[in-house]
């Protein structure tokens, strides 16, 4: 194990950084920022994994398997109480469909590559993000492939000195931050979920670890007070400040992740910032931060797709209490025990990691195979039979079936009458259609419909749609009243 000392400000810190997670996601106002936790999550581990990595190296005790081990240790038993937790509340709750989106996130949880998976599926600020159980997973993603390559590219290059290894550092940083600040133009999904646009968070803690440990960083006691108080200043600004609209992680994230570093560079025990982050409430809040911010997403996805709605304050408050209960006891029982190698041998996580993993996948494989099985949810016979007459999508409701036929409306009513109505629109109007075709029909009436998605249903206006890679409006227009008319 490596003896890197212990500094109880970064759990401190950690709590700063999960705290505005948990309360953001859960939608408390004054947290629109809270997102940024994230960010200082990535700073922190920068810095933690570099200065551990510097250590074994410093020594020659390195061992890639060991490192490995510890990363397992850490993250895995936790994640895997919360995925079994979630399986049996997505089989009673979730709609076929949502059941299968939620088998595909089982298996690219515990393969981290959920980053990928969310980013080819929606946005994180989109709102039925706010209802994917696992939807937090995306960071741990990014965090486990940082691991995989990082300690390769530090072994590769500390033969050539600390120089060549900050050389190295600084360039992906450099490139990672500019990639960063393009993409978030032009593809910001992509820029959010992503580890090369994400690298550059994590090689600024890793900088600084460096610069800790060079023990050429000599601050003095007012410059280290300054220092600190300006990163928390920064921290609690980006929290309060930033929203869904901010270009994230582009040039602003710099503010948050400086922010940490700042707090992380004094190293120093007299600051005031340092002893408010080592008391007993912060320092306990950051140690139990990892089940918390685990634990918080489920909580709220379940919750919110069981309303239907927004729930109210209260309810939200109720649920983060009962996420730091379920953080604590996880943290107890599962985190620290699987953490001692006394008391669970590297064999015995190997076989288990791996058994567990594989029934998990499995799983997934199997609610995918049966497509949400159906045959959970009991459907009233009246409402099934609505929906099998809701059956004319491709006659109605197509927009590219609208562009090349001359006959771009369906009936609605009597047959062979002559149109008295005409309705037109989005997937909105196209809801409506069983129910305006039965009232015309009763009345002995006629009409024609029309409708495709993001037909807006105003005579003479166009709808922009967004594309879902690029935040900038396109000039790609859907309008169903100027389609093959006559």
């Amino acid at each position: 194990m490596n003896s890197v000392k212990y500094r109880p400000e970064i759990d401190g810190l950690r709590t700063l950084a999960v705290v505005p997670v948990i309360f953001f996601h859960g939608g408390v106002a004054g947290f629109s920022g809270g997102f940024v936790g994230v960010d200082i999550f990535f700073v922190i581990s920068g810095f933690l994994i570099t200065g551990i990595l510097a250590e074994d190296f410093t020594k020659g005790q390195f061992s890639l398997l060991n490192f490995y081990e510890r990363r397992a240790r850490r993250i895995l038993p936790a994640l895997f109480l919360v995925v079994f937790a979630c399986i049996p509340f997505a089989w009673f709750l979730f709609v076929p469909r949502d059941f299968v989106d939620f088998a595909q996130s089982i298996i690219s949880t515990i393969t981290f590559s959920s980053n990928i998976l969310f980013w080819l599926e929606t946005g994180y600020f989109a709102t039925e993000a706010e209802l994917k159980p696992l939807l937090h997973t995306w960071s741990l993603a990014v965090e486990e492939q940082f691991y995989l390559f990082f300690p390769l590219l530090i072994w590769g290059f500390w033969r050539f000195g600390k120089t060549a290894v900050i050389a190295v550092i600084s360039v992906i940083l450099l490139t990672s931050f500019a990639l960063a600040n393009w993409t978030v133009l032009h593809h910001p999904s992509a820029s959010f979920y992503l580890l090369p646009t994400r690298a550059w968070e994590l090689m600024i803690g890793a900088l600084a670890a460096l610069a800790v440990r060079s023990g050429r960083l000599h601050l003095s006691r007012p410059v280290g007070e300054v220092l600190s108080f300006t990163g928390i200043i920064f921290i609690i600004y980006s929290i309060v400040a930033f929203d869904n609209e901010t270009l994230f992680p582009g040039s602003p994230a710099l503010i948050p992740t400086l922010g940490a570093v700042f707090i992380l560079l004094p190293a120093s025990e007299t600051t005031l910032v340092h002893r408010f982050l080592s008391r007993p409430f912060m320092v306990g809040i950051g140690l139990v931060s990892y089940s918390a911010y685990l634990w918080h997403q489920p909580l709220l996805a379940f919750t919110r797709y069981t309303y239907g709605e927004e729930p109210h304050l209260p309810i939200i408050l109720g649920l983060i209490l009962v996420c730091f209960v379920l953080a604590f006891l996880s943290w107890k029982f599962v985190e620290a025990p699987f953490r001692n190698p006394n008391k669970l041998s590297r064999r015995t996580l190997l076989v288990a990691g791996t058994g567990a993993a594989a029934v998990f996948c499995s799983v997934g494989v199997i609610v995918m195979n049966l497509q949400g099985s159906p045959s959970r949810i009991k459907i009233p016979e009246q409402i099934e039979a609505s929906i099998e007459r809701s059956s004319r999508q491709s006659e109605c409701f197509d927009i590219e079936k609208l562009h090349v036929i001359q006959d771009w409306t369906c009936s609605i009513g009597i047959e062979n009458g002559a149109p008295e109505f005409f309705v037109f629109g989005d997937s909105h109007a196209y809801s409506l259609l069983d129910v305006l075709d039965e009232a015309a029909t009763k009345l002995g009436v006629s009409g024609r419909f029309s409708g495709a998605s993001g037909c807006v249903p105003f005579l003479g206006v166009h709808a922009l749609r967004k594309d879902q890679e690029v935040k900038t409006v396109t000039q790609q227009t859907y309008d169903c009243c100027n389609t093959q008319k006559n």
